[in-house]
């Protein structure tokens, strides 16, 4: 089994990381930051002409045409810099449900526009606190219509297009969920912007009263569509991560090579080494799982559930270990404004939170694989 990427995709990683090395720097992500826009929009325009939000969208529909593979690796470099972008929320998740359970129409009207950067798409699933089950779906859809609220959703302010888990049936089980697409900008759509750790990341608390919407998928489908889309988002978000851990731990090292105390580097001091070395290994461990993440999600293994899960749960540790220590090796200049670890830091524990804790992402993971073991037995 070959896990690595080709030459290639090497190249086009490349590519990406030169562009986003001169169009996302601090101060780029800083502007976000502090500013009013939710994101930056020219860096979002300059990625659709790459053609990073297109990467896995096929030529029929606006994008390149490549593969997950490539996004898988783009998503990286988007990490690594930690760009204020709502690519996550865009294709990861809008775009994906589009190719997996839209219509040809739905895809035909939507896709070559998240693709080209025209519209921003986004995922209204949380209702409330803790795990979200089928049982916590409140919001109802009735005669193409829905009204309720989802309390969390990832650049809901940017957004024009949502899909939207809504109930369509009695009881608490999956089957009584159901998908849906609502043209935000449209009437009946109410959004309050939410604080965060990160605003880079935006997230709004998104009202429906009676708007309109079109089916996404069939009847009671849409907690089953969900997971799937779930699972392949978990994999590119997780090589986000580790492309911060990545640029977190490189920053580590670079301070401690250059900051002297008692006439020595700090790098040189055993602390700190042990530091640098248990965040190397929690990098390197979580880009294994993402290689073997990307591996099943390009192939569309049977493993992919249990692979999303692993590549979550060891990215999500890497990436906050990463960037608490970094702050930690930078002494008490960490913790300031004036250096950049607190971007890391916010990054990392707004990206814990997205598409499910930690906690419970760990859970699925158990749950998947005792379940994989029962059907070894039998």
């Amino acid at each position: 089994m070959n896990l690595d990427f080709s030459d290639d995709q090497k190249q086009l990683q490349a590519q990406v990381r030169r562009f986003l090395g001169e169009r996302c720097t601090p101060a780029t992500v800083r502007a976000i930051l502090e500013g009013p826009e939710p994101f930056d929009r020219a860096l979002y325009a300059g990625l659709a002409e790459m053609g990073v939000l297109g990467a896995a969208i096929p030529e029929a529909y606006g994008g390149v045409g490549l593969s997950h593979l490539e996004l898988c690796l783009f998503a990286e470099e988007l990490g690594r810099v930690i760009a204020p972008v709502p690519v996550a929320s865009s294709i990861y998740l809008a775009a994906e449900f589009l190719l997996q359970a839209g219509s040809e129409a739905q895809k035909k009207a939507w896709l070559p526009k998240l693709a080209s950067g025209e519209a921003v798409g986004t995922f209204g699933l949380v209702e409330g606190q803790g795990r979200m089950t089928p049982a916590k779906v409140q919001v109802t859809a009735r005669d193409g219509r829905l009204t309720g609220t989802k309390t969390l959703v990832a650049d809901g302010i940017a957004a024009d297009l949502a899909v939207v888990a809504a109930r369509t049936g009695a009881g608490s089980g999956p089957e009584a969920v159901s998908l849906f697409l609502v043209d935000l900008n449209g009437p009946g759509v109410s959004r309050k912007p939410l604080e965060t750790i990160d605003p880079t990341r935006s997230y709004a608390a998104i009202s429906f009263d009676g708007a309109p919407a079109e089916a996404l998928g069939g009847t009671g489908d849409g907690w089953h569509i969900a997971s799937q889309v779930l699972d392949r988002a978990a994999i590119l978000m997780a090589f986000e991560q580790v492309g911060g851990a990545d640029h977190a731990l490189e920053m580590a090292r670079d301070y401690a090579l250059e900051r002297m105390a008692f006439g020595r580097p700090i790098g040189s001091f055993q602390a700190i080494k042990h530091m640098l070395a248990d965040m190397y290994v929690a990098a390197t461990l979580a880009r294994s799982n993402c290689f073997y993440g990307a591996w099943a999600l390009a192939t569309g293994a049977a493993e992919l559930p249990v692979a999303a899960a692993t590549a979550r749960v060891s990215a999500t540790t890497a990436f906050q270990q990463c960037a608490k220590n970094n702050i930690q090796v930078h002494g008490g200049m960490g913790f300031t404004w004036a250096f950049d670890c607190h971007l890391y830091y916010r990054r990392s524990n707004a990206l814990a939170l997205a598409l499910g804790s930690l906690s419970t992402w760990e859970s699925q993971l158990i749950e998947r694989m005792r379940a994989g073991n029962v059907e070894a037995a039998a």
